[in-house]
């Protein structure tokens, strides 16, 4: 097989800077971070600095952040009632994530060891829900799982987790991404996305020519085999 050809340091540098990146480009990937990750005074702020429009309503992401702290403490309850407010057709329009959010509050009620009141919430909430799709069935079996065990250490791995802070901020993830979808905005950060279509460009151009990779943690250029 023969070596790959070698793109020189002061080529790649060249036709690096033969890329032309707007301030403005770079303004309005700041704003999208700022209100996918719920920075409301600081978009308030740069969309001053920068004379630059929110894609959102600035209320709409401290709603945002309000519904998502409430459900990592585990108020499902007050999430709910926020969604509603915020925009009921949401949750209308989006059975499994409603059913996200039961199983969540389903979880609190065992996590609390409120079992009467769990079991009573599931036969009358969820299982006439599980009972309409084979995957909320799944997830609903295995959160009853939990009460076989009386420690969620002795539960298996797969169970064990339904109680980790990380269930929580995954159900909060979720609904965070259908609130931004109701508003039109997208639910992934775009700046993010570009990290990872530059990662795939450089896997499909490392089959075919060795070159200055860039090092996403320390935001340098990296030389691999130039001169």
């Amino acid at each position: 097989m023969p070596p790959k050809p070698s793109i020189r340091a002061e080529e790649w540098d060249r036709r690096l800077q033969e890329v032309q990146i707007t301030k403005n480009d770079l303004n309005r990937l700041i704003m999208d971070y700022l209100v996918i990750e719920g920075y409301k005074s600081a978009a308030e702020e740069f969309s001053q600095e920068a004379n630059l429009a929110p894609p959102v309503d600035f209320e709409s992401i401290e709603s945002r952040m309000d519904i998502r702290e409430a459900l990592q403490r585990g108020d499902v309850e007050d999430a709910i009632i926020r969604v509603n407010d915020l925009n009921p057709e949401i949750l209308d329009t989006n059975p499994a994530l409603y059913f996200r959010l039961q199983q969540q509050k389903l979880i609190e009620l065992i996590r609390l060891g409120r079992i009467s009141e769990a079991l009573e919430f599931a036969q009358e909430e969820l299982a006439p829900r599980g009972e309409e799709s084979p995957e909320f069935l799944s997830e609903l079996e295995r959160t009853m799982s939990l009460l076989a065990f009386e420690a969620s250490a002795a539960a298996p791995a797969g169970i064990s987790e339904l109680l980790s802070p990380a269930q929580r901020m995954k159900t909060a993830g979720e609904v965070n991404a259908a609130i931004l979808e109701s508003l039109s905005q997208g639910n992934e950060v775009k700046l993010v996305g570009l990290l990872k279509l530059l990662c795939w460009g450089e896997m499909l151009l490392e089959e075919r020519a060795e070159f200055r990779k860039l090092n996403v943690v320390e935001g340098s250029l990296v030389d691999s085999v130039l001169v």
